[in-house]
């Protein structure tokens, strides 16, 4: 904890370093916390980097007797996502989507491959549970190693391989997605 609060106070004096160590140590359990709220890759992505940059500006007013960064860093990230969610452009379909109605008859790969969750399905035990712990329970990489009880390096090694797998699952979803696109252009 000695080195967290080191890092706390080298990144309120505004040290990008240790602004690069936080976004590294802290930015997937804050992603995870925003991608659930969200539902969308993209805007989960911009949210974050918006949180970032907010953690960024006021880093000065966090304050260790209130609490622990995480939960500081972690209130910021959802506050971002709750106000995107209550923007009422955000809220209103403007869009008729009766024409997307017969797309699944015009792919040729089986639909299946749409919902991603079945990838996360098909990841070994230990590979499910270290992204759990990040992306949907939202502990950061030091809270989720203790948590399964591996080093830090072979859990940074799961979460590694995890996303490398899922990431070939994503990249056929894109490839339908741009089929889907050019098909109604």
């Amino acid at each position: 904890m000695v080195q967290d609060q080191s890092l706390i106070l080298r990144l309120q004096s505004q040290d990008e370093n240790a602004f690069s160590a936080v976004y590294d140590n802290y930015s997937g359990a804050l992603y995870g916390v925003i991608l659930r709220m969200c539902k969308d890759e993209e805007l989960s992505q911009n949210l974050l980097q918006d949180t970032f940059m907010t953690i960024w500006d006021k880093a000065h007013t966090y304050d260790s007797e209130k609490g622990r960064f995480y939960t500081w860093a972690y209130r910021i990230a959802k506050n971002k996502a709750l106000n995107y969610l209550r923007k009422p452009e955000s809220l209103i379909q403007n869009e008729d989507l009766g024409v997307y109605e017969n797309v699944a008859e015009e792919i040729k790969e089986p639909i299946d491959i749409l919902k991603l969750t079945g990838s996360i399905k098909n990841l070994e035990a230990h590979h499910q549970e270290a992204i759990k712990l990040v992306y949907y329970n939202g502990l950061t990489h030091r809270e989720a190693h203790e948590e399964m009880n591996v080093p830090l390096g072979t859990f940074k090694s799961y979460i590694k391989q995890a996303l490398k797998i899922l990431h070939k699952s994503y990249v056929k979803v894109i490839v339908l997605w741009i089929i889907l696109v050019e098909l109604f252009k």
